[in-house]
């Protein structure tokens, strides 16, 4: 289980994830790892620009501003120490408060998630998140969003993080209800249950270490905003509300859509991020925010 190392948040991220390494991961995967070494070594003084989680990561950073050192960002690579460089370089320049990294060259970073009590880890690579999630660490494949001059999403000094419910931040027990015998089951089932609650899914333990943080901030200065989007609607609603008041862990937002698209409700939110099991529905919101596939539960083992 992930631990708050110095009562930190731990977020491991990918350099794919943090900058836009696609021409260099062009070269790697057209001509091999020895051509790319040599693009990157050749090119360590030529700026990387910003990848899909940079503007996240420079706002879970600015959770470090003011009072107390809440979060840490940890640099995970499948680069070598060489050619890892350009990526240090690049850190420096925009002024990123990122000192630990990870090189393993060319080898799944995911073994070192459990090893840092990461709450987190955001690749690029699906491998790697899956073999984290299979650690029993929150884990998701980011997935670029649309251009944010189009998406429409207003600016907000607050870190807006959103979830699904189902196969996320709880288990898939219910949602196998659901593909096994129907909507119509899944509601009695979930009505009938609504005492019990779920069990916990790969990203309850973030959710609880994002909340542990906003418990430090009076309410009218919160720099932590969350939200529950979840197809859920009434009467699936209960043991969902039940859940999280029997955890003692608080959600801002909470938005049963009873199966609406998500990606305008996400847009009206602001979402910084979001994170959901479905492939279909990380398309969608992709469209208007920066999104997380969760490769995990039900839904993706067919």
């Amino acid at each position: 289980m992930a631990s708050l190392i110095n009562n930190r948040l731990i977020i491991a991220i990918s350099s794919r994830a943090l900058f836009d390494l696609s021409e260099s991961h062009a070269v790697y995967e057209r001509e091999g790892v020895e051509a790319y070494q040599r693009h990157q070594v050749e090119r360590e003084n030529e700026l990387l620009q910003p990848g899909v989680a940079f503007d996240l990561t420079r706002k879970l950073l600015r959770l470090n501003e003011g009072d107390g050192e809440h979060v840490e960002v940890v640099l995970l690579s499948r680069n070598s120490a060489d050619t890892g460089l350009r990526v240090f370089n690049a850190i420096a320049h925009y002024r990123l408060g990122i000192t630990r990294a990870v090189f393993t060259g060319g080898t799944d970073t995911s073994r070192y998630v459990p090893a840092l009590g990461s709450h987190l880890f955001l690749s690029a690579d699906p491998e790697d998140v899956r073999h984290a999630l299979e650690s029993g660490h929150a884990a998701a494949t980011i997935v670029p969003q649309v251009d944010k001059r189009k998406a429409g999403v207003a600016a907000h000094d607050e870190l807006r993080i959103a979830f699904d419910g189902d196969a996320v931040l709880f288990s898939d027990e219910a949602e196998r209800v659901y593909q096994a015998a129907g909507l119509d089951a899944f509601s009695q089932s979930e009505h009938q249950a609504a005492g019990t609650p779920l069990g916990g899914g790969p990203f309850k333990n973030f959710l609880a270490a994002l909340h542990r943080i906003q418990t430090g901030f009076p309410r009218e200065r919160q720099p932590i905003r969350t939200a529950l989007v979840t197809a859920r609607s009434a009467p699936a609603h209960e043991r969902v509300i039940r859940t999280l008041r029997e955890w003692g862990i608080r959600i801002d937002e909470a938005l049963f859509l009873g199966g609406l698209d998500k990606a305008e409700f996400l847009r009206a939110f602001g979402a910084d991020i979001f994170f959901d099991d479905q492939r279909r529905h990380v398309e969608s919101a992709s469209r208007v925010v920066t999104a997380g596939h969760v490769p995990h539960g039900i839904t993706n083992t067919n």
